[in-house]
């Protein structure tokens, strides 16, 4: 049995600004070590229940755990893949179940101080199907994509509370409340307790496969009109206002794969 985990940082116990989630920035070497702990907690829960653990590193440079803490039996991938996939490259059918670490509330939520999806500095928002979308959102529309279900995320409790509007039945674990540009923390020690005790519950449990549908309809608000502009050239892509702009695909590993090279115009 093999378990997907990927993980970033913004949702992680006690970050709060962006410098702490920057290499050689304040506060960024503390960042990492608490990430480092929420993905060791998440892997020993995986392989006590007899899961080999893979953990894509999915923040920044994607070379943020201290990979020498993690149990053995656990693989990592690090960097990036270049691939669609992004956050969930590594990510096939062979797995039986997806957890999230570290994750954070989308562009368009007032539930963190690093609210984002993908890049700060792209989006107001973006939709799927009219629905606000976030990185976990679209990370575990891949994983749908693939038959596996996702069945726990740790985070922000904005990030929690969505994402259990798109998967009734995850676990959920709240690191901290984002109320300005602050965060209210629970203690790290009792965030890698939590972490540790919810992956186990998720992984005994049986979980639906959602997101999947006949139809994908994405739309990008941009922050500037130029990246808007310049997106829409994207074959198939339509420019719908000034700085909004749309594609629709019934194919999942299209929508990423638009949605990835409109994202770097």
């Amino acid at each position: 049995m093999k378990v997907f985990i990927s993980a970033d940082i913004e949702g992680v116990t006690g970050v709060t600004s962006w410098c702490e989630t920057e290499y050689g920035q304040d506060g960024y070497e503390a960042a990492c070590q608490q990430m480092t702990l929420e993905v060791k907690a998440a892997c020993e829960a995986a392989i006590e229940l007899g899961f080999e653990p893979v953990v894509k590193d999915g923040h920044g440079s994607a070379r943020n755990i201290d990979m020498n803490q993690l149990p053995r039996g656990t693989q990592l991938i690090r960097g990036w893949m270049c691939s669609p996939y992004g956050m969930m490259a590594g990510i096939d059918e062979t797995f039986d179940a997806v957890i999230y670490i570290g994750y954070h509330s989308p562009e368009g939520m007032n539930t963190s101080s690093l609210a984002h999806t993908t890049e700060h500095e792209w989006y107001n928002w973006v939709k799927i199907n009219d629905r606000l979308a976030s990185e976990f959102s679209m990370n575990a529309l891949m994983a749908a994509d693939f038959g596996v279900p996702s069945v726990f995320i740790s985070g922000d409790q904005g990030i929690c509370d969505h994402a259990i509007e798109y998967c009734g039945d995850i676990e959920t674990v709240a690191t901290k409340k984002g109320i300005g540009n602050a965060t209210w923390n629970r203690h790290p020690l009792e965030t890698v307790e939590m972490i540790k005790d919810g992956v186990k519950n998720a992984l005994l449990k049986k979980h639906k496969l959602y997101f999947i549908e006949d139809e994908y309809k994405m739309d990008m608000y941009f922050k500037e009109h130029q990246q808007a502009r310049a997106a829409s050239w994207y074959p198939g892509a339509e420019l719908l206002e000034s700085n909004i702009v749309r594609y629709t695909s019934k194919d999942v590993r299209q929508l990423m794969i638009a949605k990835m090279f409109m994202s770097e115009i």
